[in-house]
């Protein structure tokens, strides 16, 4: 546990208890007690980019059962700049955001920017391999060396260097109550020596993140203690996701270990619940896993079982700007044009604020007509479906019940969608 004594007498900490362990996985139950307030776990995390969940008010992500919200250090570093953010208060603070909050460290931009495979992790890990690759009519803007990754800003141009240094400055003045360590997050199509290569890059940055981390905690000792995970690596590899994890999960430096890990990198989709078991297997039991970048309903699922804490994903909000919905009976669109006299609501066992108020013909309409709205209905809708949905799991797991729950739900669940991550 760490523990910070702050300004007005209060003593905050950060720390990770579990509740409840299944006996027939790797599933468990617990609190992540942060600064800003408890996130019982296992809970899915929505992403606000930007400060912001896309078309949504944060009133609204508290009144859907949003227990924390993740945003982007590298976005947030563009745009308005760490410093307004440490200036405002913080990241909660600056987004009239009451609770918990994560960042991202930056090292997702590795990937997405610099092979231009949009903001898909989940992919076909028997394709081509090469360390070149690069999608189509896209322009690499990120490379990476033993230092840190070099950005071109898609905003303007501009040019950007990203150490692990710069990764905890920049996420230090943020100010969010969990932050990653600087990581290259590799595609399935690298080679495998590549794979091996920007492991041991992850390693050697995880070292330099800790020292600055340990740095900047003594530094700014008047702000709440901000927790930091280490992220594991290691693509589809089981030696190399065995090693990322035994490595990392006993690493220290400068008498600072990390509170918790990220299991991230580009995830084969036909093993995902085995390689996230190969390393929860070995991380320490005592402090909370979060898989990033996973938010499919089916595979929150293998998530859960075994033995991820958190979760985050933009996938729930950006479909939901498409029409795409989730439901009981699979996912959808609303567009679609038998919908437009369907007075319905999106789905009859949601409780959310937009099925409670509208129609799937109302839905139908504010879509093809193009109407603002239809992105903060949708929304709203499908990022309470998911929170709900890992609540739900987690009631599951105290009831003894999870086995049952899971086929169930899967049962119904038609659709099989794919995982994205900003």
């Amino acid at each position: 546990m760490n523990n910070r004594e702050f300004r007005f007498g209060k003593t905050l900490s950060f720390s990770f208890d579990i509740k409840h362990a299944a006996s027939d996985s790797l599933a468990r139950v617990g609190t992540i007690n942060t600064p800003h307030g408890p996130i019982q776990t296992p809970a899915f995390i929505p992403v606000g980019t930007k400060a912001t969940v896309k078309s949504v008010l944060p009133e609204a992500m508290a009144d859907l059962g949003a227990q924390a919200l993740l945003s982007n250090a590298y976005h947030l570093y563009l745009q308005p700049g760490s410093d307004i953010l440490d200036e405002a208060g913080g990241l909660g603070e600056f987004m009239n955001w009451p609770g918990p909050t994560f960042t991202d460290s930056g090292g997702f931009q590795v990937l997405s920017l610099g092979v231009g495979f949009k903001k898909v992790l989940a992919m076909d890990s028997q394709t081509f391999r090469r360390d070149d690759v690069i999608a189509g009519n896209k322009d690499r803007l990120a490379h990476v060396d033993d230092e840190g990754v070099t950005f071109k800003s898609h905003l303007d141009g501009s040019m950007h260097r990203f150490t692990p240094e710069v990764s905890m400055q920049v996420q230090h003045q943020i100010g969010a109550d969990i932050m990653f360590a600087f990581d290259e997050c590799t595609t399935l199509h690298n080679t495998r020596p590549y794979q091996e290569l920007a492991m041991d890059r992850t390693y050697a940055w995880a070292i330099r993140c800790l020292d600055e981390h340990k740095r900047l905690t003594e530094e700014r000792s008047t702000k709440p203690y901000q927790a930091l995970f280490g992220v594991i690596q290691g693509a589809q590899y089981e030696d190399l996701r065995k090693k990322a994890a035994t490595e990392l999960g006993s690493l220290e430096s400068s008498g600072q270990s990390f509170d918790g890990f990220g299991i991230g990198g580009a995830l084969d989709k036909g093993q995902l619940g085995t390689i996230v078991s190969w390393v929860n297997e070995i991380l320490p039991e005592d402090k909370p896993r979060h898989l990033l970048g996973i938010g499919a309903p089916e595979d929150l699922f293998l998530g859960v079982e075994n033995g991820c804490d958190t979760f985050d994903c933009v996938l729930a909000s950006r479909i939901a700007r498409t029409s795409a919905v989730y439901t009981m009976e699979g996912r959808f669109n609303l567009s679609n044009s038998r919908f437009k006299r369907d007075f319905t609501p999106i789905d009859d066992e949601c409780d959310c604020y937009t099925c409670t108020h509208y129609t799937r013909a109302y839905m139908h309409h504010v879509f093809r007509g193009k109407e603002i709205v239809s992105a903060t209905l949708a929304t709203i809708h499908n990022e309470r479906f998911i929170v709900r949905l890992v609540d739900q799991m987690r009631q599951a797991l105290l009831d003894g019940n999870f086995a049952d729950m899971k086929a169930d739900f899967l049962g119904r669940y038609t659709h099989r969608s794919g995982q994205a991550r900003d």
